[in-house]
């Protein structure tokens, strides 16, 4: 695979699974300097997504080395597990016999010892948020969701030019990719009605308001100046309400509690459904969330402060 006509700058990963554990897939894109593009994938019946986006990371590497290119490059991941996994935790895990701080077994060792391997100081591993329009990462996403669903798209080839190919994503994969993106929904402000100046203009309006009104331009300057107030409100307040659920979350791993669904649910900010379908160890924000066991029918949960890995 030894490719010496360009030089790789720049690599992305993604992983998915249906179901988790079910059917999965990865998908990796590889960018050359000057244009040219190599996108790589795979499926396995049965794993779970931390695996794929493991994976995905391994088939990038793989070909990275295989490429004998000398210089470094840099690797970005929308999974914190596999690069808080490979660049923080992973030494500790060694020196513990290949345990966590909580002294549990790792999950995927098979895979993190394959991509401690590859791993070296000329790899750079970079997150990037998933489904935020960064163009490498929703396409490893669609590469990956395709796979998982047996359906697998066209995948480009290496290329010098800077030509990119369309591929159509099977009609029923598209519909589940799009039902499993959920539309951002943004706060709305609400506020009565109150006089400015003796005009009757409601704050949260202002976007809506019809030029034939004429208003003066002092109101509406003074309109501005309270919706801005009000927002700058809103955030300070969800602000100390965030530090508030990181302070709590910090004393539950310092105390090695053990939360409920529900409990972990209103720290976190997710539905006790996402996290109760949740069946291996996951990141969130600064801390480790580990599934212990079921106590009178309910799942208990562990935090550990992931920084402390290692």
């Amino acid at each position: 695979m030894n490719q010496s006509i360009a030089k790789i700058d720049r690599i992305y990963t993604d992983g998915a699974c249906s179901g988790n554990p079910g059917p999965g897939g990865w998908g990796t894109v590889v960018y050359f300097e000057g244009g040219g593009i190599q996108e790589l994938g795979d499926r396995s019946p049965a794993t779970t997504n931390n695996r794929m986006e493991m994976q995905a990371a391994i088939g990038g590497l793989e070909y990275y080395i295989a490429s004998g290119q000398k210089e470094g490059i840099l690797l970005y991941t929308d999974s914190e597990y596999v690069k808080n996994g490979i660049t923080k935790w992973i030494s500790g895990w060694k020196k513990k016999g290949w345990k966590t701080a909580a002294g549990k077994d790792v999950l995927n060792k098979d895979l993190w010892e394959k991509l401690d391997e590859l791993h070296s100081s000329k790899v750079e591993w970079r997150y990037v948020k998933g489904h935020s329009g960064d163009e490498g990462n929703e396409r490893c996403d669609v590469i990956a969701r395709s796979f998982s669903h047996n359906s697998p798209i066209p995948l480009r080839q290496f290329s010098a030019s800077a030509v990119k190919v369309k591929a159509e994503i099977p009609p029923e994969v598209k519909l589940e990719i799009e039902s499993e993106i959920k539309p951002e929904i943004k706060p709305e402000i609400k506020s009565e009605a109150k006089p400015i100046n003796g005009v009757g203009l409601p704050l949260f309006a202002l976007d809506e308001l019809d030029s034939s009104q004429d208003l003066p331009a002092p109101v509406i300057a003074k309109a501005i100046e309270n919706v801005s107030e009000i927002k700058e409100d809103s955030e300070m307040q969800n602000l100390r309400e965030t530090i508030e659920r990181l302070r709590i979350a910090d004393e539950v791993a310092k105390g090695n509690y053990l939360l409920t669904t529900q409990e972990l649910a209103t720290i976190v900010q997710l539905t006790a459904k996402t996290i109760g379908a949740k069946k291996e160890d996951w990141v969130w924000r600064s801390w480790l969330i580990s599934r212990v066991r079921e106590e009178s029918n309910q799942i208990l949960w562990q935090l550990e402060r992931v920084d402390r890995e290692g």
